[in-house]
């Protein structure tokens, strides 16, 4: 089966999040090129930086389960945005544990939580959400094994 390529996933993940804006009101774009960027960086693989640009798009409701079933993607690039999917209600130690019982899915959750956790993104956040934000990442981090990592 010929697989979409890595620019034409870029592509659809970009025009999936067009119009979306993080909490710093950046376009959502910066946020999943970075993932990305940070998954090849820890050495992932093509299916896994497929992936990072993919991560957000059907938590965000850009793109529908099943777009992503019959995406012309490998199966582990969909079972690591499937594990990367927090359910509406699900507890935290849930969804951890599916990201830690997929391969290849918490290499990409680790460059998802530098970029969210970084210092400069989350400094110009009002204190409130800045603290909320980090005590949410390092539970996040405490669940996943990775205390060590900012």
């Amino acid at each position: 089966m010929d697989y979409l390529s890595l620019a034409e996933v870029e592509t659809i993940a970009r025009r999936a999040h067009e119009g979306q804006v993080d909490k710093n009101g950046h376009p959502y774009s910066e946020h999943i090129a970075a993932v990305a960027r940070g998954t090849a960086e820890r050495g992932g693989s093509e299916a896994q930086v497929a992936a990072g640009w993919l991560h957000d798009t059907v938590e965000d409701d850009r793109l529908s389960r099943e777009w992503l079933e019959g995406a012309a993607l490998p199966e582990s690039t969909k079972a690591i945005v499937d594990a990367l999917t927090k359910r509406p209600g699900e507890p935290v130690e849930e969804y951890t544990a599916r990201i830690l019982a997929t391969p290849g899915a918490l290499l990409v959750k680790r460059a998802d939580l530098a970029h969210n956790s970084d210092p400069a993104r989350l400094a110009v956040l009002d204190e409130a959400t800045a603290e909320r934000l980090r005590a949410k990442y390092a539970r996040m981090r405490e669940l996943l094994g990775l205390t060590g990592e900012l």
